[in-house]
């Protein structure tokens, strides 16, 4: 068993990586993080698919002709949504949206980090959350860097659905935050031995699980582009228990992402053996909500029921409450 070499300092940075690439594109090729890059084929679900959802019917998802074990006996989700310059308004007319309910995230942090929106405060998450009041969505953030929580009170962050981040921004040689897609990254990170790195980006995983009151990890399993061409290589089994062990110790779902279809099958069956919860997101800009045919076709793959789903907790049992009690109103 290798040695597990942990990252010195604290600073380190969760951000989002740009939808609507192929797994081999998304996986080799660098691009800017606010657009929808390639349009992806339409979500096929049959019509009489829904959602056990508010605003969405109460029946079993799946095609009518397909065999009673190939549908899921689960609610479909979009956990990973972003409305960036378009409106709830408009992605609720979407076709998706009457058959998968959505959850909207908008980053969230300091406005050092550079999107369409970035929510930095109580008032401006406030203002978000009752923008999206009464509509059939769920409320998240997608959080940034290592500095956001000091960004928001932990009652404002109670009043979310969910929390979600991902590990594809990483210290750099200077400690500084490095989007791990930009162009020339090994010019800024460390990546000459590529199995030492890939080491210290498993650590960063853990670290990210382990110390932030996160309740999806997003994009999992992703790899930079120095790195992508071979996946299995550095994505071993060994790597991939650490990063599942810690997701079910501290109770974070994995997401299971239909823009970079991933985490890859292996992953994913290791990740059901030890009890993890899983959820699917899109990554989507508009049009691109609900699509999540990678992540239905994965749940297939591993029979997912509804106890393997990750659904909103209660007040009280959000990750902001259960990881720091002392800090509830």
């Amino acid at each position: 068993m290798r040695r597990i070499r942990r990252l010195k300092g604290s600073s380190r940075e969760v951000i989002h990586k740009p939808t609507g690439a192929s797994n081999a594109e998304a996986q080799t090729t660098v691009k800017p993080p606010m657009k929808n890059l390639i349009s992806r084929r339409r979500f096929l679900l049959h019509s009489t698919a829904v959602c056990a959802m508010s605003a969405l019917p109460d029946r079993l998802i799946g095609a009518t002709n397909e065999p009673p074990e190939a549908r899921l006996d689960f609610p479909l989700m979009d956990l990973h949504v972003h409305l960036d310059n378009s409106t709830i308004e408009k992605v609720l007319e979407l076709p998706a949206a009457r058959t998968v309910k959505f959850g909207i995230v908008e980053h969230a942090g300091t406005k050092e980090n550079k999107y369409p929106v970035v929510l930095s405060n109580d008032a401006e998450l406030k203002a978000r959350n009752a923008m999206l009041e009464g509509k059939p969505v769920f409320k998240g953030i997608q959080t940034e860097w290592t500095d956001w929580m000091g960004c928001f009170s932990p009652e404002a962050l109670a009043q979310l659905d969910f929390v979600l981040t991902d590990a594809m921004t990483f210290p750099g040689k200077d400690g500084q935050r490095v989007k791990l897609w930009e162009p020339r990254v090994e010019e800024r990170v460390e990546m000459r031995d590529k199995q030492e790195f890939m080491d210290r980006y498993v650590d960063w995983h853990v670290a990210i699980l382990s110390k932030q009151p996160i309740d999806i990890l997003a994009n999992v399993s992703w790899l930079p582009a120095p790195l992508a061409g071979d996946y299995d290589a550095f994505w071993t089994p060994a790597r991939m228990q650490e990063v599942i062990d810690a997701a079910v110790k501290f109770r974070v779902a994995i997401e299971i992402s239909s823009s970079f279809r991933l985490p890859r099958l292996p992953f994913l069956r290791a990740a059901k053996a030890a009890g993890a919860k899983f959820c699917f997101g899109s990554n989507g800009r508009y049009p691109a909500m609900g699509k999540l045919d990678y992540s239905v076709q994965m749940a297939k793959e591993l029979a997912l029921t509804h106890s393997d789903i990750f659904v909103p907790a209660p007040d009280g049992q959000k990750a902001v409450q259960r990881r720091f009690p002392a800090k509830r109103s």
